[in-house]
């Protein structure tokens, strides 16, 4: 080391050598050497940190007591109150400069689209979460014109999603089990009893997470989200497939089987169906398999022709109002022992609390929901509002789903958030604004209170089907193994690990597993960094690790040493030890 000069981290020899001098070269190298017509040089004095500090100096702040800075939070002014009502109610915002000339046509087709498809899926869904499928409708419809007001997204659609249906299913069942009714109720009474309860139960979860949802967004919890990264998410949402398209088989093929929730259950579930794949009804696997080849021709037909279509084939209402049609013209229910979604009944329920003595049992279960739910609708927002060009806000979309959820509650609704495919249709078909998805839950009031009754001879195994094929996506991601390996050994573990766990252990431990291992890993990966000494590429200003190339060369008289993480206490023995190591 030359005299005076003391061994530098990457920022402070940056910090301590840095000023640009820039110049032309001579027309003759320019010639020869055309990608070199600029240089620059580093030419001027050498600083250290203690000389920074006597020439700079510091603000002077006056400190607040603690009564000051409550004093001023609590103040109230016209503009302040303005704010946080424009904040609190985003529609007070948008809805008065609306162009009703350039976006209500594009919001009037995206809003039919889109609702459209919300009619099956909440039927559908409803056989997730357990409980009869006109729930799955008033979920489609509350929640949905709810968000309009509150939400800040403008693309995303509200509703019925699977992975959240399977995890309030699983927490219904888990509470509710099909011994517990058979104990306590005749035999004539059972179904009734046991999807009242599950009602119940389901309810109450959706009361509570949004709760939870709303009490994180008023403290500005926003950010939790980050600690779900891409491939915990991705992971989970995978093995929720899994347990989702495992779930919908005895539907599909028309067996009798109890529904298993907690760990293993999707092991026990498959082993149910295989030891009563005899009893499978064939008229219902004819109907489910034909269903299931018509949704996979409309999707290909919508993805390869997308840019020519108006807007998509709405395959999956056409599926259910021919499987309505054939059910009821064939009497498959009576001639071929074909199970049917039954009684749909015709209105709106009247508003009843939740049961509120249930919440010790399911808070848990509830946390779960509200953080995947709202890690889901965020997700999505972002990338339409990145796509274009508005911004969102974190904190009011827990709000806005701590409202649909709590409020939704109390006219019997289960835990939503945003569907991916939904979303998709309705940002593709022209919908500019929220208003679109207000329409959309118009749709679904308006087959609620006039012809709900129509869709009572519905299969379930047409139910099933619709479910299967929308978990096509998500069967897709089984292709991460192979980027995470290219890319990511450590995320590529998050992605195994949030898999396994929630495939094996149910999605509530698997996802707790998860992100105890995502953190895990985060500290892994402070305490062991990377440790290079940065050398010089010749007649370059750029440095690389000196042990990894050959040409690269060290400055005379400096060492370089880089580290990519943060130095804190928790690691500051490793730094000091590796930089030993580093000098010769």
């Amino acid at each position: 080391m030359q005299a005076g000069l003391s061994v530098k981290t990457v920022e402070q020899f940056f910090l301590d050598s840095f000023c640009v001098r820039s110049a032309m070269e001579h027309a003759q190298e320019h010639e020869a050497c055309p990608e070199r017509t600029q240089r620059y040089c580093v030419e001027r004095p050498i600083y250290n940190q203690e000389f920074l500090q006597g020439q700079l100096h510091r603000r002077q702040r006056t400190p607040q007591t603690l009564g000051q800075k409550i004093a001023h939070s609590c103040r109230c002014t016209s503009k302040k109150a303005k704010s946080h009502l424009y904040s609190f109610l985003p529609i007070l915002k948008w809805l008065p400069r609306y162009p009703v000339k350039e976006y209500l046509l594009g919001d009037i087709i995206s809003g039919i689209s889109t609702g459209v498809m919300q009619l099956p899926q909440g039927l559908a869904y409803a056989l997730l979460a357990a409980v009869p499928p006109v729930f799955g409708l008033y979920s489609s419809f509350y929640p949905v014109f709810l968000y309009t007001f509150f939400g800040t997204s403008k693309h995303i659609s509200i509703g019925t999603f699977a992975v959240v249906s399977m995890m309030v299913g699983g927490v219904a069942v888990r509470e509710v089990p099909d011994e517990m009714i058979s104990l306590d109720y005749n035999s004539t009474n059972v179904t009734d009893a046991r999807d009242t309860r599950r009602v119940q139960v389901a309810v109450t979860l959706a009361f509570l997470s949004g709760i939870i949802q709303l009490c994180l967004g008023f403290l500005r919890f926003g950010f939790v989200a980050i600690y779900l990264t891409e491939p915990l998410v991705r992971g989970f949402t995978t093995a929720a497939a899994v347990h989702v398209f495992t779930s919908q088989l005895k539907y599909f093929l028309g067996i009798k089987t109890s529904r298993y929730s907690g760990p293993l259950s999707v092991v026990y579930s498959i082993a149910a169906v295989l030891s009563n794949i005899t009893m499978t009804n064939i008229a219902a696997l004819i109907v489910g398999s034909t269903c299931i080849v018509l949704l996979l021709i409309g999707k290909e037909i919508n993805d390869r022709f997308k840019k020519k279509l108006p807007v998509p084939i709405p395959m999956e209402i056409i599926v259910v109002i021919i499987g309505t049609g054939v059910s009821a013209g064939m009497n498959l229910n009576k001639s071929y022992k074909v199970d049917v979604v039954g009684n749909i009944p015709q209105g709106l329920r009247a508003p009843a609390v939740p049961e509120i003595q249930l919440i010790p049992a399911i808070f848990v279960d509830a946390l779960a929901i509200a953080i995947v739910g709202f890690s889901m609708a965020v997700s999505m927002a972002k990338i339409f509002a990145l796509k274009h060009g508005y911004t969102i806000d974190g904190n009011q979309e827990l709000i806005a789903l701590g409202i649909c959820n709590s409020v939704g509650s109390f006219f019997q609704t289960f835990s939503v958030t945003c569907s991916m495919s939904r979303s998709l249709v309705q940002e593709s078909t022209g919908g500019r604004t929220q208003i679109a998805g207000a329409l959309s839950s118009i749709m679904v009031l308006l087959v609620i209170v006039a012809v709900g009754y129509l869709f009572e001879p519905l299969p379930q195994t047409v139910l099933a089907a619709i479910v299967m094929v929308n978990l096509k996506g998500m069967f897709k991601q089984f292709g991460d193994v192979a980027h995470f390996w290219r890319t990511s050994k450590i995320e590529l573990a998050i992605w195994v690990v949030a898999f396994v766990a929630s495939l094996f252990l149910g999605l509530d431990y698997g996802l707790l597993t998860a992100v105890t291992f995502a953190m895990i890993t985060v500290i892994y990966r402070t305490q062991s960094p990377q440790y290079r000494i940065l050398g010089q590429i010749p007649d370059t200003d750029i440095y690389c690790d000196v042990e990894e190339y050959e040409e690269v060369k060290e400055y005379p008289g400096i060492k370089i040493f880089q580290a990519n993480t943060s130095l804190y206490f928790a690691n500051s023995e490793s730094y000091a030890s590796a930089l030993k190591k580093k000098l010769p």
